[in-house]
């Protein structure tokens, strides 16, 4: 059985203490709000990246379908020009030249057509733009916003990292005189009990369970020597003895 002065067994309270608190600012940094801001933000993110990649799909589909258009109506104009020259230098018979003048009736019909196409895909083609530079306006608004959460993260980390650090030095300074065997058990406890190794025996009831003990347990605890290093028979934990213990 583990044995230790009583007011070794009043320090491992400090160490409980700040352990407590130490386990308290690593939730803290865990459960910050701007890491759930974070989060949705990237998840925003995300599906403006998708609407992003679609728009720029659209768009380049239109632009490809405007090249096409734009040499379809291209080539017309240069065959319709080419006919234009060689009826106005009365190249050809009359039959030819009469040829001639109907295909360019046809090809203007047809560059009619062809440039009320151009005109429809240049339309859909602005409309694809213009949604990308939306989709990357949009974009840019969230980094910024994922920034600006970022920065407000990481001044609550250094916050918080900078308590730890003065906490974890308060308690291997409180540790400092405890004797080695009273504090493994106690690490020991605290692994398999949520943290909580040492508690207080306050008013007849363990302040690490919040059971009121029971009478034979009281007189067991009542019964054992000072030094003795008493444990909680419900859960387990090093239940310290003080003047409020109501034995």
């Amino acid at each position: 059985m583990v044995t230790a002065a009583a007011q070794d067994q009043w320090r491992l309270l400090d160490v409980q203490g700040h352990d407590i608190r130490l386990t308290q600012i690593a939730h803290k940094k865990g459960t910050l709000p701007e890491l759930a801001k974070i989060a949705e933000l990237e998840k925003k993110l995300a599906e403006v990246d998708d609407v992003l990649v679609k728009a720029r799909t659209v768009a380049t589909d239109a632009q490809r379908e405007l090249t096409k258009a734009e040499g379809d109506v291209a080539q017309v104009r240069q065959r319709a020009e080419r006919n234009q020259a060689r009826l106005d230098a009365g190249q050809g018979s009359a039959k030819d030249l009469q040829a001639i003048q109907h295909e360019l009736e046809s090809l203007a019909a047809r560059q009619s057509v062809l440039e009320d196409a151009e005109l429809e895909v240049m339309e859909r083609q602005e409309t694809a733009e213009a949604a990308v530079r939306g989709a990357t306006a949009k974009r840019d608004e969230v980094l910024a916003e994922i920034a600006e959460a970022g920065a407000a993260r990481d001044k609550q980390v250094a916050v918080l990292d900078e308590e730890a650090v003065a906490e974890a030095r308060e308690r291997e300074t409180a540790a400092g005189g405890i004797p080695k065997e009273l504090l493994a058990l106690y690490e020991r406890i605290r692994e398999s009990s949520h943290g909580v190794g040492a508690a207080k025996l306050y008013q007849r009831r363990c302040e690490g369970c919040r059971m009121t003990l029971p009478p034979n347990d009281l007189a067991r605890i009542r019964a054992a020597a000072e030094n003795a290093v008493v444990r909680c028979e419900e859960c387990g934990r090093i239940l310290v003895r003080t003047a409020d213990s109501g034995l």
